[in-house]
């Protein structure tokens, strides 16, 4: 009889271990991060040289020749074991890099009023990205509009 009551204590204290760290995976705090920090990183320097330019908010890009449209990405990464800037710095990179290819695509040479749109939440900033972090996956979306400026 004691080993049953002993089981019953064990699962009990299990199932409320269990229901209260649902909350700790469920985290998803949106956070305001660099552009400059980010774009200063290595890989962003690597990945992101060429002849495309980004210009983010309402930076004067200088004078536009065409306008191709606006495009958006939504990315995501995997931030187990990673401080939230860092994750962030990096889905923001692979969010820039989609930006960087579509604009080549399209036959533009810059990408103007890049913008923060986060779960519908579009926000503009010269200096910041948003980025929704958790303790599992991190993502960021932008929006924002290739051109062709003139040379």
């Amino acid at each position: 009889m004691k080993n049953i009551t002993f089981k019953k204590a064990s699962l009990l204290m299990a199932l409320c271990l269990g229901l209260s760290t649902s909350n700790a995976f469920a985290r998803d705090d949106i956070q305001d991060h660099s552009f400059n920090d980010a774009m200063d990183q290595p890989a962003a320097r690597t990945k992101l040289v060429g002849n495309i330019k980004f210009y983010f908010g309402d930076q004067d890009p200088g004078k536009i020749e065409k306008t191709f449209g606006e495009f958006g990405t939504n990315k995501k990464t995997n931030a187990f074991n990673k401080s939230d800037k860092e994750a962030c710095q990096w889905v923001f990179l692979s969010a820039m890099i989609t930006l960087k290819q579509r604009a080549e695509k399209e036959g533009g040479n810059a990408v103007i009023n890049i913008k923060s749109n986060y779960k519908g939440n579009l926000t503009s900033s010269n200096d910041n990205f948003k980025c929704g972090a958790g303790s599992i996956i991190a993502g960021v979306a932008l929006t924002g509009t290739v051109v062709r400026l003139a040379e």
